[in-house]
């Protein structure tokens, strides 16, 4: 018998269907083990199982749709579901439709679910470095707030990803920041010679308390040091592994 699902869940999204999965309970082998649902890197048939099964543990039913992720702040609104050979280039997707269920692909960018209550309406983003740095998570809101929803009423939970302590940067990578704002500072830690460790949770976070949303959240999961739950492009780097996987967060409307 397969082992479940692993699905995180957060009460502060608890009126969506929801989920932040891991590598749990899937059907891929080797070194992408378990539930992987990147095409790039799998047997076709294997990945669309996994797709499957984290669909049905999140919100039996529903429609999947993505969007073809390029570490870009751009947000697309969903009114219907979409072919997967016709995903528009983006990196967050917002929907107030039932039955459609937001899927966001990382291995150590951070995921963010985004919830409306009142205005039933949904969002879901892709924050790695560079899509946080140039406004990814604002860009959502945005969309959001363009189908009904209001600031005050969104709760954002931001997903597994990787730590503090696993994310080591350069100096040049540092200095971005730092040019941006001052106070990006509290966001590095100092280490080796020309380098730094990078808290891209807590940066995430921080962009969505400044845009003035009514809750954040964050589940401290560390994507890089749990080998057996989650899937991480850079340890898989560091290793110089053949392939590294990908790992979902899904939000849907019931």
């Amino acid at each position: 018998m397969s082992e479940p699902v692993d699905v995180l869940t957060h009460p502060a999204l608890a009126g969506a269907a929801h989920g932040f999965l891991g590598r749990k309970g899937g059907v891929s082998t080797g070194v992408l083990a378990g539930l992987n649902v990147s095409f790039s890197e799998d047997d076709p048939a294997l990945t669309a199982e996994n797709r499957r099964r984290a669909g049905e543990a999140v919100l039996p039913g529903a429609r999947l749709v993505c969007c073809y992720q390029v570490h870009s702040p751009d947000a697309v609104t969903v009114t219907e579901p979409w072919a997967d050979d016709a995903r528009p280039h983006a990196d967050a997707l917002v929907t107030s439709r039932p039955g459609v269920l937001l899927g966001i692909l990382t291995a150590d960018c951070a995921p963010v679910l985004f919830h409306d209550g009142k205005a039933g309406v949904i969002g879901a983003a892709h924050a790695g470095w560079k899509g946080a740095f140039t406004g990814v998570t604002d860009n959502t809101i945005a969309a959001m707030e363009a189908l009904g929803a209001h600031r005050a009423d969104i709760a954002a939970v931001v997903g597994p990803c990787i730590a503090q302590k696993s994310y080591e940067v350069d100096e040049a990578f540092e200095r971005r920041f730092l040019e941006a704002a001052d106070e990006n500072e509290r966001f590095f830690r100092a280490g080796k010679p020309g380098h730094a460790w990078f808290d891209l949770e807590g940066y995430v976070a921080e962009r969505l308390r400044a845009a003035g949303i009514g809750t954040v959240a964050m589940l401290g999961e560390d994507t890089y040091a749990q080998e057996e739950r989650f899937y991480s492009f850079r340890r898989a780097t560091h290793r110089s592994e053949p392939g590294y996987g990908r790992e979902i967060s899904l939000i849907g409307l019931r």
